[in-house]
């Protein structure tokens, strides 16, 4: 897989690779689906399909639950927060619902690595289940920047890339990120900086490329190489 990209070259430009977590990084749709029917049930809602559950991961959790329940008013819309947060930490700590890496995701990262780019995370997940999936998996020292929902504005809009960016010093020609859904696509857009759409996660390849994506793929192995072109200008 390092053999798509060149290795660290002291002259090369400083380069960003931001990662989205869940559907990109893991697989966490089982622990996510369940917490939204526990907060659902609790408050006395229908409990979402679980198609309906996918297409809203990655938004603030807010206007997620909110999409999905949109006869839900204010103060329940709060309380339903509330409970998904609750439930999904019960969840976690009892490790009832397994979120494993996808297949090839630790030898993609490691090849981006080993070129010298930098590599971060932007992702709907709160900074606290970010911070526990990273300890799990042994990554937490392993990104050098870290943006989450409790950053400020969510997806699609382009804050926490720009953040990102600002705080590694690193140009948006020079940056790209990866993501499954097309929020984390119109994100990378309205930054200015290239996209590179996974089709394992919870939006389909032909949804991201209509979103803009500037390559989409179909496996791990074959993000390094994306990234590559898209480094070299070669769309």
């Amino acid at each position: 897989m390092t053999d798509h990209l060149s290795p660290a070259d002291p002259a090369a430009p400083l380069r960003l690779v931001l990662f989205d977590c869940d559907g990109t990084l893991i697989d966490s749709q089982a622990a996510i689906v369940a917490a939204m029917a526990a907060a659902c049930t609790a408050h006395g809602f229908p409990v979402p399909a679980r198609e309906a559950v996918r297409r809203v991961v990655g938004l603030p959790l807010e206007i997620a639950i909110a999409s999905l329940l949109p006869e839900a008013e204010a103060p329940t819309l709060a309380r339903l927060v509330a409970s998904y947060k609750e439930a999904f930490g019960a969840d976690r700590r009892a490790r009832r619902h397994e979120s494993p890496l996808y297949e090839g995701a630790a030898e993609a990262v490691a090849a981006i690595e080993a070129t010298g780019a930098l590599i971060g995370i932007a992702t709907g997940k709160s900074r606290r289940g970010l911070v526990a999936t990273l300890e799990e998996l042994g990554w937490l020292d392993r990104f050098v920047v870290l943006r989450t929902a409790d950053d400020g504005p969510g997806k699609p809009a382009p804050d926490m890339v720009l953040s990102a960016m600002t705080e590694t010093g690193v140009r948006p020609e020079e940056t790209v990120m990866i993501g499954d859904t097309t929020f984390d696509i119109a994100m990378a857009r309205a930054a200015r900086v290239r996209a590179v759409g996974v089709g394992w996660g919870y939006h389909d390849g032909a949804e991201l490329h209509r979103a803009g994506a500037h390559a989409v793929v179909e496996a791990f192995s074959e993000v390094p190489p994306a990234v590559h072109r898209l480094w070299e200008g070669a769309t």
